[in-house]
């Protein structure tokens, strides 16, 4: 595996690109790395990273054009085990609108997020 870092941003973590991937921090660059172990050992499968979900549609006015956009949650990583999915966020800050969203994904989707 090879890692190249980036500058610190406000938060004091610093962007890292491990085998072309480019993650928000080291720590989430580590977690890539053992879910990674994890799926070649066929412990979880089906990861996938940064996977979108809708929380709540576009909102349209009569004549159809878009007055709010939609609002989307990006996990950091989605992968199944035992038949279950699971949606994990590498978290160091826990800010206003993550946790908003986090609870609209129990609410919406029923996926309850795992904080890493």
């Amino acid at each position: 595996m090879t890692w190249r870092y980036t500058p610190q941003n406000k938060y004091g973590n610093r962007k890292v690109v491990l085998d072309g991937k480019k993650f928000d921090s080291k720590k989430e660059a580590r977690r890539y790395a053992e879910l990674i172990t994890l799926q070649r050992s066929g412990w979880i499968s089906n990861l996938e990273c940064q996977k979108r979900f809708e929380l709540i549609p576009n909102q349209k006015d009569e004549s159809g054009k878009i007055i709010e956009h939609k609002c989307v949650y990006v996990a950091d990583f989605c992968y199944e085990h035992n038949g279950e999915t699971i949606v994990e966020d590498v978290k160091g800050m826990k800010t206003d609108v993550y946790i908003i969203k986090r609870k609209l994904m129990l609410y919406v989707h029923g996926i309850r997020v795992r904080e890493i």
